[in-house]
């Protein structure tokens, strides 16, 4: 449990109370960079994990939960603020919240659940993490992107949208086999 790893989630984890504060204050820089620093870590356990044999269960719950905590939390205050178009951020909580309740509702039908996100998942979370790095990049450095942001928006909904059904589908079908090796 106590991995390097899983250490480096857990310390994502204790970022986010730093992300809110200063994006309460305004504080775009900080948020920024915390946040920046938060995406890292993302990015950096899971290879570290592979890289010394370090995979674990526990790894493999605490680090959807990180990642969520970090882009929810930060979403909702950057919609909030103005930053973010609120129908984004609905758009990323319900698509979430409908993984979450699929994932609980196999869980206590099957009395199980092995964590395994999709390319197609994983690939919305890293767009997810960019576009929220824009958004705060411009707002604390005035990089000039917001021309791109526009797209950027759309293309991580669809991509938000596309894994939320994807992921429907996969456990719907997984719910389907469970269901039938039982009547057998």
């Amino acid at each position: 449990m106590w991995t390097l790893p899983n250490l480096i989630t857990i310390a994502r984890i204790l970022l986010v109370p730093f992300i809110v504060w200063s994006l309460f204050g305004r504080d775009f820089v900080s948020a920024f960079w915390l946040f920046v620093a938060a995406a890292l870590s993302d990015l950096f356990d899971g290879s570290l994990a592979r890289l010394l044999d370090q995979r674990s269960e526990f790894g493999a719950w605490l680090d959807p939960i990180a990642d969520k905590l970090v882009l929810l939390s930060t979403l909702v205050l950057l919609a909030w603020d103005g930053l973010l178009p609120l129908w984004f951020a609905v758009l990323v909580l319900v698509r979430d919240g409908v993984v979450l309740a699929g994932a609980a509702a196999y869980r206590r039908l099957t009395g199980g659940l092995k964590v395994a996100p999709t390319w197609l998942g994983k690939s919305a979370v890293f767009l997810e993490f960019v576009l929220v790095s824009a958004v705060l990049a411009e707002a604390a450095l005035q990089l000039g992107l917001i021309n791109w942001l526009p797209g950027l928006f759309w293309l991580t909904a669809a991509l938000a949208a596309g894994s939320g059904l994807h992921y429907v589908w996969h456990w719907s079908a997984k719910t389907c086999s469970f269901l039938k090796t039982v009547r057998s």
